[in-house]
Protein backbone atom coordinates (compact mmCIF):
# COMPACT_ATOMS: atom_id res chain seq x y z
CA UNK A 1 0.00 0.00 0.00
CA UNK A 2 1.40 3.41 -0.91
CA UNK A 3 0.09 6.83 0.17
CA UNK A 4 -2.06 7.24 -2.93
CA UNK A 5 -3.67 3.81 -2.61
CA UNK A 6 -4.22 4.42 1.11
CA UNK A 7 -6.17 7.54 0.16
CA UNK A 8 -7.99 5.48 -2.46
CA UNK A 9 -9.20 3.07 0.24
CA UNK A 10 -10.67 5.93 2.25
CA UNK A 11 -12.33 7.26 -0.91
CA UNK A 12 -13.69 3.79 -1.71
CA UNK A 13 -15.11 3.56 1.82
CA UNK A 14 -17.05 6.75 1.20
CA UNK A 15 -18.24 5.46 -2.17
CA UNK A 16 -19.44 2.17 -0.67
CA UNK A 17 -17.19 -0.10 -2.73
CA UNK A 18 -15.16 -0.97 0.37
CA UNK A 19 -17.14 -2.13 3.40
CA UNK A 20 -15.80 -1.71 6.94
CA UNK A 21 -15.87 -4.92 9.00
CA UNK A 22 -15.36 -4.19 12.70
CA UNK A 23 -13.96 -6.48 15.39
CA UNK A 24 -13.57 -6.02 19.15
CA UNK A 25 -10.28 -4.14 18.83
CA UNK A 26 -12.06 -0.96 17.71
CA UNK A 27 -13.57 -0.65 21.20
CA UNK A 28 -10.16 -0.21 22.76
CA UNK A 29 -10.16 2.99 24.81
CA UNK A 30 -13.91 2.93 25.59
CA UNK A 31 -14.50 3.04 29.36
CA UNK A 32 -17.33 3.05 31.88
CA UNK A 33 -18.14 6.70 32.55
CA UNK A 34 -18.59 6.00 36.27
CA UNK A 35 -15.91 3.44 37.17
CA UNK A 36 -13.45 4.07 34.35
CA UNK A 37 -13.14 0.33 33.64
CA UNK A 38 -12.61 -0.66 29.98
CA UNK A 39 -15.54 -2.06 28.06
CA UNK A 40 -15.22 -5.87 27.80
CA UNK A 41 -14.96 -6.60 24.10
CA UNK A 42 -12.12 -9.05 23.48
CA UNK A 43 -12.92 -12.70 24.21
CA UNK A 44 -10.95 -13.06 27.45
CA UNK A 45 -12.17 -9.74 28.82
CA UNK A 46 -15.76 -10.79 28.19
CA UNK A 47 -15.21 -14.08 29.99
CA UNK A 48 -13.74 -12.40 33.06
CA UNK A 49 -16.55 -9.85 33.11
CA UNK A 50 -19.08 -12.68 32.93
CA UNK A 51 -17.47 -14.56 35.83
CA UNK A 52 -16.79 -11.57 38.04
CA UNK A 53 -13.07 -11.71 37.35
CA UNK A 54 -12.62 -15.42 38.07
CA UNK A 55 -10.62 -17.31 35.41
CA UNK A 56 -12.16 -20.47 34.02
CA UNK A 57 -10.49 -23.69 32.89
CA UNK A 58 -8.01 -23.14 30.03
CA UNK A 59 -10.22 -24.92 27.48
CA UNK A 60 -13.06 -22.50 28.35
CA UNK A 61 -10.84 -19.42 28.43
CA UNK A 62 -9.86 -20.13 24.82
CA UNK A 63 -12.84 -18.17 23.50
CA UNK A 64 -15.99 -16.52 24.76
CA UNK A 65 -18.52 -18.82 23.01
CA UNK A 66 -17.13 -21.84 24.87
CA UNK A 67 -17.27 -20.08 28.21
CA UNK A 68 -20.73 -18.70 27.45
CA UNK A 69 -21.98 -22.20 26.61
CA UNK A 70 -20.62 -23.50 29.92
CA UNK A 71 -22.37 -20.74 31.87
CA UNK A 72 -25.57 -21.20 29.89
CA UNK A 73 -25.60 -24.92 30.76
CA UNK A 74 -24.79 -24.14 34.37
CA UNK A 75 -27.01 -21.12 35.06
CA UNK A 76 -29.44 -21.00 32.15
CA UNK A 77 -29.85 -18.90 29.04
CA UNK A 78 -31.37 -16.08 31.05
CA UNK A 79 -28.08 -15.61 32.93
CA UNK A 80 -26.16 -15.09 29.69
CA UNK A 81 -28.72 -12.68 28.28
CA UNK A 82 -28.84 -10.69 31.53
CA UNK A 83 -25.06 -10.39 31.49
CA UNK A 84 -25.00 -9.09 27.91
CA UNK A 85 -27.95 -6.75 28.49
CA UNK A 86 -26.35 -5.32 31.64
CA UNK A 87 -22.94 -4.98 30.01
CA UNK A 88 -23.97 -3.38 26.75
CA UNK A 89 -27.47 -2.06 27.37
CA UNK A 90 -27.50 -0.68 30.92
CA UNK A 91 -24.02 0.65 31.59
CA UNK A 92 -22.92 4.02 30.20
CA UNK A 93 -19.76 3.94 28.13
CA UNK A 94 -17.58 6.78 26.91
CA UNK A 95 -17.93 7.85 23.29
CA UNK A 96 -15.50 6.12 20.94
CA UNK A 97 -13.36 8.36 18.75
CA UNK A 98 -13.28 5.63 16.11
CA UNK A 99 -17.06 5.20 15.97
CA UNK A 100 -17.54 8.95 15.75
CA UNK A 101 -15.07 9.07 12.85
CA UNK A 102 -16.78 6.19 11.07
CA UNK A 103 -20.34 7.47 11.58
CA UNK A 104 -19.35 10.91 10.31
CA UNK A 105 -18.48 9.35 6.94
CA UNK A 106 -22.16 8.36 6.45
CA UNK A 107 -21.29 5.05 4.81
CA UNK A 108 -23.93 2.95 3.03
CA UNK A 109 -23.06 -0.34 4.77
CA UNK A 110 -21.13 -1.28 7.92
CA UNK A 111 -20.63 -4.73 9.46
CA UNK A 112 -20.06 -4.48 13.21
CA UNK A 113 -19.23 -7.77 14.95
CA UNK A 114 -19.52 -6.27 18.43
CA UNK A 115 -22.56 -6.34 20.71
CA UNK A 116 -22.28 -2.76 21.99
CA UNK A 117 -24.43 0.20 20.92
CA UNK A 118 -21.74 2.76 19.98
CA UNK A 119 -22.65 2.88 16.30
CA UNK A 120 -26.38 2.78 16.98
CA UNK A 121 -25.96 5.84 19.18
CA UNK A 122 -23.95 7.60 16.48
CA UNK A 123 -26.60 6.65 13.88
CA UNK A 124 -29.43 8.16 15.95
CA UNK A 125 -29.19 11.32 13.82
CA UNK A 126 -30.25 9.56 10.61
CA UNK A 127 -32.74 7.07 9.25
CA UNK A 128 -31.16 3.65 8.79
CA UNK A 129 -31.80 -0.08 8.57
CA UNK A 130 -30.53 -2.28 11.40
CA UNK A 131 -29.88 -5.98 10.75
CA UNK A 132 -29.50 -7.92 13.99
CA UNK A 133 -28.14 -11.46 14.00
CA UNK A 134 -30.28 -14.04 15.78
CA UNK A 135 -30.04 -17.72 16.61
CA UNK A 136 -32.01 -20.75 17.69
CA UNK A 137 -35.29 -19.36 16.39
CA UNK A 138 -38.28 -21.60 15.80
CA UNK A 139 -40.65 -21.46 12.87
CA UNK A 140 -38.15 -19.91 10.43
CA UNK A 141 -34.77 -20.56 8.86
CA UNK A 142 -33.88 -16.87 8.88
CA UNK A 143 -31.28 -15.79 11.42
CA UNK A 144 -31.77 -12.04 11.47
CA UNK A 145 -34.26 -9.40 12.57
CA UNK A 146 -34.78 -6.21 10.59
CA UNK A 147 -35.53 -2.82 12.11
CA UNK A 148 -35.94 0.58 10.50
CA UNK A 149 -34.89 3.64 12.47
CA UNK A 150 -37.11 6.58 11.62
CA UNK A 151 -38.33 9.61 13.60
CA UNK A 152 -36.07 8.71 16.52
CA UNK A 153 -37.25 5.14 17.05
CA UNK A 154 -36.88 1.62 15.70
CA UNK A 155 -39.73 -0.39 14.26
CA UNK A 156 -39.59 -4.03 13.20
CA UNK A 157 -39.91 -4.55 9.46
CA UNK A 158 -39.95 -7.41 6.97
CA UNK A 159 -37.65 -7.84 3.98
CA UNK A 160 -40.46 -6.62 1.73
CA UNK A 161 -40.62 -3.34 3.67
CA UNK A 162 -36.90 -2.51 3.45
CA UNK A 163 -36.02 0.89 2.05
CA UNK A 164 -32.92 0.06 0.02
CA UNK A 165 -31.85 3.71 -0.08
CA UNK A 166 -31.15 3.82 3.66
CA UNK A 167 -27.70 3.09 5.11
CA UNK A 168 -27.37 -0.35 6.71
CA UNK A 169 -25.85 -1.24 10.06
CA UNK A 170 -25.36 -5.01 10.23
CA UNK A 171 -24.62 -6.43 13.70
CA UNK A 172 -24.36 -10.21 13.20
CA UNK A 173 -23.55 -10.90 16.89
CA UNK A 174 -26.57 -8.90 18.03
CA UNK A 175 -27.25 -5.95 20.32
CA UNK A 176 -29.44 -5.07 23.32
CA UNK A 177 -31.29 -2.50 21.18
CA UNK A 178 -34.04 -2.24 20.19
CA UNK A 179 -34.88 -5.73 21.46
CA UNK A 180 -32.08 -7.91 22.88
CA UNK A 181 -30.82 -10.49 20.40
CA UNK A 182 -27.47 -12.25 20.67
CA UNK A 183 -25.26 -14.82 19.01
CA UNK A 184 -22.96 -15.66 21.90
CA UNK A 185 -22.64 -19.28 23.03
CA UNK A 186 -21.37 -22.30 21.12
CA UNK A 187 -24.94 -23.44 20.51
CA UNK A 188 -25.79 -20.02 19.08
CA UNK A 189 -22.84 -20.12 16.71
CA UNK A 190 -23.54 -23.68 15.55
CA UNK A 191 -27.06 -22.65 14.60
CA UNK A 192 -26.08 -19.25 13.19
CA UNK A 193 -23.18 -20.50 11.07
CA UNK A 194 -25.24 -23.43 9.77
CA UNK A 195 -27.97 -21.08 8.53
CA UNK A 196 -25.37 -18.54 7.38
CA UNK A 197 -23.82 -21.22 5.16
CA UNK A 198 -27.30 -22.06 3.93
CA UNK A 199 -27.95 -18.46 2.98
CA UNK A 200 -30.49 -17.64 5.69
CA UNK A 201 -28.49 -15.22 7.86
CA UNK A 202 -28.06 -12.39 5.34
CA UNK A 203 -31.09 -10.54 3.89
CA UNK A 204 -31.64 -10.99 0.16
CA UNK A 205 -31.00 -7.38 -0.87
CA UNK A 206 -27.67 -7.34 1.00
CA UNK A 207 -26.59 -10.47 -0.86
CA UNK A 208 -27.01 -8.51 -4.06
CA UNK A 209 -25.40 -5.35 -2.73
CA UNK A 210 -22.25 -7.09 -1.46
CA UNK A 211 -21.32 -8.66 -4.80
CA UNK A 212 -17.78 -7.74 -5.88
CA UNK A 213 -17.27 -5.49 -2.85
CA UNK A 214 -14.04 -5.33 -0.89
CA UNK A 215 -13.66 -5.12 2.88
CA UNK A 216 -11.58 -3.24 5.41
CA UNK A 217 -11.10 -5.32 8.56
CA UNK A 218 -10.41 -3.18 11.61
CA UNK A 219 -9.90 -4.44 15.17
CA UNK A 220 -10.39 -7.99 13.88
CA UNK A 221 -8.18 -11.01 14.51
CA UNK A 222 -8.43 -14.35 12.69
CA UNK A 223 -6.80 -16.85 15.02
CA UNK A 224 -10.04 -18.62 15.95
CA UNK A 225 -12.22 -20.75 13.69
CA UNK A 226 -15.46 -19.13 14.85
CA UNK A 227 -14.56 -15.64 13.66
CA UNK A 228 -13.11 -16.99 10.43
CA UNK A 229 -16.18 -19.05 9.56
CA UNK A 230 -18.55 -16.16 10.19
CA UNK A 231 -16.42 -13.75 8.19
CA UNK A 232 -15.98 -16.10 5.24
CA UNK A 233 -19.74 -16.33 4.73
CA UNK A 234 -20.55 -12.69 5.47
CA UNK A 235 -18.19 -11.57 2.69
CA UNK A 236 -19.31 -14.21 0.19
CA UNK A 237 -19.20 -12.92 -3.40
CA UNK A 238 -16.44 -10.44 -2.55
CA UNK A 239 -14.12 -9.12 -5.25
CA UNK A 240 -11.07 -11.22 -6.19
CA UNK A 241 -8.99 -8.81 -4.10
CA UNK A 242 -11.21 -9.13 -1.04
CA UNK A 243 -9.69 -6.21 0.85
CA UNK A 244 -7.34 -5.33 3.68
CA UNK A 245 -6.94 -6.37 7.32
CA UNK A 246 -5.18 -4.00 9.71
CA UNK A 247 -3.30 -6.38 12.05
CA UNK A 248 -0.22 -4.91 13.77
CA UNK A 249 1.47 -8.26 14.50
CA UNK A 250 -0.25 -11.02 12.49
CA UNK A 251 0.31 -14.62 13.50
CA UNK A 252 1.39 -17.22 10.98
CA UNK A 253 -2.14 -18.64 11.15
CA UNK A 254 -3.67 -15.27 10.32
CA UNK A 255 -1.21 -14.71 7.50
CA UNK A 256 -2.08 -18.05 5.88
CA UNK A 257 -5.81 -17.53 6.31
CA UNK A 258 -5.82 -14.02 4.87
CA UNK A 259 -3.68 -15.18 1.96
CA UNK A 260 -6.21 -17.93 1.15
CA UNK A 261 -9.04 -15.38 1.29
CA UNK A 262 -7.13 -12.86 -0.88
CA UNK A 263 -7.05 -10.35 1.96
CA UNK A 264 -3.93 -8.20 2.23
CA UNK A 265 -2.56 -7.72 5.73
CA UNK A 266 -1.45 -4.22 6.66
CA UNK A 267 0.79 -4.37 9.72
CA UNK A 268 -0.74 -1.33 11.36
CA UNK A 269 -3.49 -0.49 13.83
CA UNK A 270 -6.88 1.08 13.23
CA UNK A 271 -5.57 4.16 15.05
CA UNK A 272 -3.16 4.63 12.14
CA UNK A 273 -6.16 4.72 9.82
CA UNK A 274 -7.70 7.57 11.79
CA UNK A 275 -4.42 9.44 11.86
CA UNK A 276 -3.70 8.70 8.20
CA UNK A 277 -0.22 7.55 9.18
CA UNK A 278 0.29 3.95 8.16
CA UNK A 279 3.97 3.19 8.85
CA UNK A 280 6.02 2.71 5.68
CA UNK A 281 7.30 -0.67 6.89
CA UNK A 282 3.74 -1.95 7.19
CA UNK A 283 2.48 -0.88 3.80
CA UNK A 284 1.52 -3.67 1.45
CA UNK A 285 1.38 -3.21 -2.30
Amino acid sequence: MNPSSFADIIAALDQGTVIPYLGPGVLRGVTDTVSGTPIPAESQDLILAMTGGQPMAPRLMYEFPRAAMHMENKKGRSFLERFLNTTYGERTWSASEFHQWLAARKLPYVIDCNRDTQLQQRYADRDHTLVLGASRLTGTHYRFDLHEFRDGAYRHITQDEVNKDLPVLFKPMGSPLPKPSYVASDADFVDYITELMGGFAVPAWLKQYRQQKRYLFLGMRFNRDTERMVMSDLIYDAADNAGWAFIPEPSAKETRFCSRRNIQIVQADWTDLLAGTVPVASQVA
